[in-house]
């Protein structure tokens, strides 16, 4: 029986929808955990100094395939360990694996990597703009970044810009542990922040529902990469569809095992950029929501 090896930076009960839609692109190709293929299943829970010796030990193993998640950090732990071998990884990266290093092209990738290739800094832009058309009052935004995330430096000047371009002050919090999420909630609402974005790191989609609690907590309208977010009591989120990403690589998977080389498998790219809202926070937070922000909006969550 083939075995995958699936690596991810987060942990099992936060990723748990996502694991089950790796497992339904898998099931499309014929292959059914428990009846024809096992997954080895290497979670850092949030801790990406881990990844690399949870990526040597699916190696050791001599799994079939490396199933990489939860963001570029564990791709590249990924292609470290496999460097002197041909196990083939499927990643759910940043917009740009041609840059890292991941691929030699998004068509024709060469190597042993393949997978999709998540667009999320370069959608800052737009989750501002929705952030302040929801919050147009705000005048200081709190951003949380996690300094262990691939490029996080290059985030950081991209997000001040495009706050600064909006008028509006910025606000950085360095956040890369569990108990620093309370004291940092509390310290941006000391310095002045009336409203928070999040970045797209797995430290923090991993956490969603301690990070909506405490936005509720101290009343902070924020924007979110994904939509787990607002589903899971955050206020509104503009970004790509992560489940589907999943669902990618299962598929891809099930074609590597059957044969196929993952140089071969052009990158996927997402389609859809989804805006959520979630009305019930918005009436919450005593928000009005313009009715041209509602007209552009995926979903609403009542």
């Amino acid at each position: 029986m083939p075995v995958i090896g699936f690596l991810s930076s987060g942990s099992s009960n936060s990723f748990q929808l996502h694991l089950n839609e790796f497992r339904e692109g898998l099931k499309e190709s014929g292959y059914v955990e428990g009846q024809n293929v096992a997954i080895d299943y290497q979670w850092a829970d949030g801790q990406h100094a881990r990844l690399p010796q949870l990526a040597d030990a699916l190696v050791r193993r001599r799994v079939s395939l490396i199933a990489a998640t939860g963001g570029s950090t564990s791709a590249h732990a990924a292609k470290a360990a496999t460097a002197a071998t041909s196990i083939p990884i499927l990643f759910i990266a940043g917009p740009d694996p041609v840059a890292s290093g991941l691929v030699k092209s998004i068509n024709r990738p060469g190597g042993n990597a393949t997978g999709v290739a998540m667009m999320s800094s370069q959608l800052i832009p737009k989750r501002v703009e929705l952030l302040l058309e929801l919050v147009p009052k705000a005048k200081t935004v709190a951003v949380f970044l996690n300094p262990a995330g691939v490029g996080a430096d290059e985030v950081e000047k991209d997000v001040e810009v495009t706050i600064r371009g909006f008028g509006r002050q910025m606000v950085l919090a360095w956040v890369s542990a569990d108990s620093d999420l309370d004291s940092t909630f509390a310290s941006v609402v000391r310095q002045g922040a009336d409203a928070l974005l999040v970045s797209a790191n797995a430290f923090f989609t991993d956490r969603r529902a301690q990070i909506v609690a405490l936005a509720a907590r101290y009343a902070l309208p924020g924007a979110y990469a994904w939509r787990e977010y607002p589903e899971a009591g955050g206020l509104s989120s503009y970004g790509t569809n992560v489940v589907w990403a999943y669902h990618q690589i299962g598929e891809y998977a099930g074609r590597i095992l059957k044969g196929a080389k993952p140089g071969d498998l052009p990158v996927q790219m997402p389609a859809k950029i989804e805006q959520i809202i979630n009305i019930k926070v918005a009436k919450t937070l005593g928000l009005t929501i313009p009715r041209i922000t509602l007209a552009r909006t995926t979903a609403v969550i009542e």
